[in-house]
């Protein structure tokens, strides 16, 4: 767990903690300089912690009450675990703390003042409609590489992938992943580009038939692309991935990735900011409940009947919107 904490403070600058779920991962990185740069332009402070990898719920925990202990009125978190988190949340409210989830919910969603988010469930959609229209009528053979058992996030971005492409799927609001038969393999890579190319190596010995590969996010994608292309097999794959990173559309520029649903990152991180700079400075807190921060399905290819943008618009997006 890294804690990182700014130069001198004014004596009536707000303090707004920010806890990723890693600082490696770009995706987190660009989501910590976006409430810095709102941070700055609202003269608030920013405190910011991650774990060490992603599920690292004891490091965020300690991340929380540190934060607590150095005078944050709010704290931003993307959860690691959706439901261990919860006792350290209410923790820190009864102590008079905002706390507001940024990416992911939290199991019960209820649980934060509120959540700025992508819907990834409709992230999940717009990829699985677009590998329908891919596949072009061939018989999907699918692996799934996922995130890890349990988290929202993953849940929704796997099933409403697969109520995209058609098949009978879960609600939005299931924590349990969907498996039709159609899905010949499934597994957990963390969101890790080694996890992800050792999983989809997996996959293969499986089936080497597999002909569509559903990511969690693009390292992911990544690492199973490296796989395909060490079996020679990368040609007849059509791997579809959640992020919308500069590096992931690069990665659909270049055909490895045929479609990602594009994120905001940015967007989350200075809405939380901004909500924290309020609660500091009149006591009210933020409208409680969920704000979407949208998403855009960005493709090397447009296919007749899926919305999409191109990736010229996808790299100027980039997580910044």
């Amino acid at each position: 767990m890294l804690l990182i904490f700014g130069g001198a403070q004014a004596a009536d600058q707000p303090i707004i903690g920010l806890i990723t779920k890693t600082e490696s991962n770009p995706f987190f990185v660009k989501m910590k300089e976006g409430a810095e740069a709102e941070a700055a332009k609202l003269g608030a402070k920013i405190i910011s912690a991650a774990g060490k990898i992603d599920g690292d719920n004891a490091g965020q925990v300690t991340a929380m009450e540190n934060m607590v202990a150095a005078g944050a009125k709010t704290i931003l978190i993307t959860p690691a675990d959706a439901k261990a988190i919860i006792p350290s949340i209410r923790k820190a409210q009864r102590q008079g703390v905002q706390v507001i989830a940024l990416d992911s919910p939290t199991d019960p969603a209820s649980a934060v003042d509120a959540l700025f988010a992508t819907n990834n469930y409709t992230a999940g959609v717009l990829i699985g409609e677009y590998a329908k229209a891919a596949l072009g009528g061939k018989k999907p053979v699918i692996a799934t590489l996922d995130l890890f058992p349990g988290h929202p996030v993953g849940a929704q971005r796997h099933n409403g992938f697969l109520q995209g492409f058609g098949f009978t799927s879960l609600p939005a609001e299931s924590n349990e992943l969907a498996m039709p038969a159609e899905v010949v393999c499934s597994a957990d890579t963390y969101g890790d580009t080694a996890k992800g190319q050792t999983a989809m190596e997996n996959c293969l010995q499986k089936n080497p038939n597999i002909n569509l590969v559903y990511t969690i996010n693009e390292p992911a994608a990544a690492g199973a692309y490296n796989a395909l292309k060490s079996a020679g097999k990368q040609n007849g794959v059509t791997i579809v991935s959640v992020d919308g990173g500069c590096e992931g559309v690069r990665n659909v520029g270049a055909g490895v990735i045929a479609a990602t649903s594009q994120q905001y990152p940015l967007r989350m991180a200075a809405l939380g900011v901004a909500a924290g700079v309020e609660y500091a400075k009149t006591g009210n807190k933020v409208k409680k409940g969920y704000t979407d921060t949208g998403v855009t399905l960005i493709a090397a290819k447009s296919l007749s009947g899926v919305n999409s943008e191109n990736v010229k618009t996808g790299l100027e997006l980039c997580w910044g919107k």
